[in-house]
């Protein structure tokens, strides 16, 4: 009996220090927290194992209708570093509040030094008559910098510096790392060139307007559904089509998550292929490729 009584007594005693060892192994966790899982697909490459990376925005969800949640807020709060992507819609006030609350998080804008677009949502690119009579012009800028590979240099050193800040230790791991990442964006680039040269068209339309740095980089036209952050009037779904078929559009895009009734409209009122894409997937360069890659299918043609 005693005998039993002290191998149970050194297996609660194991047991015992194991849980410590994973409480101490979970405190010295070191945690980062990004907007979007093609921020998390950059800081991984970056990071390494370094950091455990935690995504606010989930999978199919618009970053620019979500909002954090108290409990999102708290944990964020335990972070090390807040890399947001710059002018998502939430991000301006959840940082100040973040910043209020928590001090001690440092908060990084990914997109500083990127020369940034207008916001599609206030500068409707249709051709439309100003109905307004102020040109649907106003100051929002457009935070889908990710999109464009070109950005993404900027983008991802100002995610490089911001870890070297926090661990200098480890400054070779992540230089060393951004230099490969660097690489892998360029061969994204010269990928995607490749596929859009002397492509049958330069223009797409697509229901969210997401792809605007995309079509920057490649010389290409966006034309959105969506008017202003809002579902179209007949009357200005109308005047899409009417485009479409001056300019033989031949590619509608809707987004994962988004309502897909008036993109199969305008695709078959045009006699277009309507394409399902997701400028949000962690699989950043694979995501962009498809996308150059569904415009390019008809250049050989």
């Amino acid at each position: 009996m005693q005998k039993y009584l002290s191998i149970l007594s050194l297996s609660l005693l194991l047991l015992a220090c194991n849980s410590a060892t994973k409480n101490k192994d979970a405190a010295q966790e070191r945690v980062v927290t990004v907007t979007i899982e093609p921020q998390r697909f950059f800081l991984e490459l970056l990071a390494g194992d370094e950091y455990s990376i935690n995504t606010l925005v989930p999978p199919g969800t618009s970053p620019e209708t979500y909002e954090p949640s108290p409990s999102v807020m708290i944990e964020m709060g335990k972070s090390d570093i807040y890399f947001r992507v710059g002018e998502l819609g939430f991000e301006k006030v959840w940082s100040s509040r973040l910043e209020q609350n928590n001090p001690d998080v440092a908060i990084v804008d990914c997109s500083a030094g990127i020369d940034l677009m207008e916001g599609e949502l206030h500068r409707h690119d249709h051709d439309h008559a100003d109905q307004a009579g102020d040109g649907h012009s106003h100051t929002a800028l457009d935070p889908h910098v990710w999109t464009s590979p070109g950005a993404m240099s900027v983008f991802t050193k100002n995610m490089l510096e911001a870890l070297v800040k926090a661990d200098p230790v480890n400054e070779p791991l992540y230089r060393s790392n951004y230099e490969i990442l660097t690489h892998r964006i360029n061969v994204t680039d010269s990928t995607i060139r490749a596929l859009l040269q002397d492509a049958s068209t330069d223009a797409f339309i697509i229901f969210h307007p997401a792809l605007g740095y995309f079509a920057r980089d490649y010389g290409l036209h966006q034309y959105s559904i969506e008017f202003e952050g809002k579902n179209p009037s007949p009357s200005q779904i109308r005047e899409l089509i009417d485009l479409a078929r001056k300019e033989k559009i031949n590619t509608v895009f809707i987004q994962r998550g988004f309502d897909a009734k008036n993109a199969e409209v305008i695709a078959k009122e045009i006699d277009a292929e309507l394409f399902e894409i997701d400028p949000m997937s962690y699989k950043w360069d694979e995501e962009l490729i498809k996308i150059a890659t569904i415009l390019s299918r008809h250049k050989d043609e």
